[in-house]
């Protein structure tokens, strides 16, 4: 429109002006008619406000992932190789992926396939799952059983959670000790082990990673340097996986 380019020289002029001389050196009228002139202008071109929303998103992503990033390089023992956490596909893979998740997460279900088409594509990477129990709890009932799960028979881990996660239903204590009992483990050795083991120290380091790397949703994976929330998909997640070989990061 031929408008635009005369508001924005005004704007200009208007920021130019400001620049040159502070607000209290504005008397009164001055600043009434600046201040009728933007508003004016953004009630005409209220899509503007758009872009300022979308600037601010844009900024404050960028902030989170300058932060992450520190976090990462912080904490990457405790995250790539925790004692609290099962290893799937190649235990020697030379890309690890880190998946947050919660059993009840709609989302984790259906990255589910995700995880099992990318280890089946690829047979060098090594995938590392975090529980997250952060929906109530019948999710944090759940993890208990999968944690006694882990610690009584870990080669059988990948196919509990498979069966769990990709289950119908909200996951609980009763239906993970259904899973276990279909793979081999009886109620009695779950309810003995959850008695005997705590499952208090895996959630919160798991919470506190979380909570340092600002994640506020399942599924989040932790890939190289890098943070990635919510279900991507599978080409996101491979894309990620070669550019890491290519280059060392994500992103190349």
């Amino acid at each position: 429109m031929a408008i635009l380019p005369k508001i924005f020289t005004a704007l200009a002029l208007t920021a130019s002006v400001a620049a040159a001389y502070p607000a209290a050196a504005l008397d009164d009228a001055q600043k009434k008619e600046f201040g009728e002139f933007i508003k004016q202008y953004l009630i005409e071109n209220p899509e503007i406000m758009l872009d300022v929303q979308d600037a601010l998103q844009k900024k404050q992503e960028q902030a989170r992932l300058v932060k992450a990033n520190a976090v990462i390089s912080d904490n990457k023992s405790t995250i790539f190789d925790s004692k609290y956490d099962i290893t799937i596909g190649n235990p020697k893979g030379d890309i690890t992926i880190v998946e947050f998740f919660d059993y009840n997460c709609g989302y984790c279900r259906h990255a589910l396939s995700d995880m099992q088409t990318m280890l089946e594509k690829d047979k060098n990477v090594r995938f590392v799952l975090k529980e997250f129990p952060i929906l109530g709890p019948e999710s944090v009932a759940a993890h208990k059983v999968s944690d006694a799960f882990r610690k009584l028979a870990p080669q059988k881990y990948s196919a509990f959670h498979i069966a769990l996660l990709g289950s119908d239903g909200r996951a609980d204590e009763a239906s993970a000790i259904e899973v276990a009992e279909t793979l081999g483990v009886s109620e009695k050795q779950i309810r003995d082990e959850m008695a005997k083991s705590s499952s208090d120290a895996s959630v919160k380091e798991t919470y506190q990673l979380a909570q340092s790397l600002g994640i506020t949703g399942t599924p989040s994976y932790v890939i190289g340097n890098e943070l990635v929330q919510g279900a991507v998909g599978f080409d996101d997640l491979e894309t990620k996986v070669k550019n890491m070989r290519a280059c060392g990061k994500t992103s190349c």
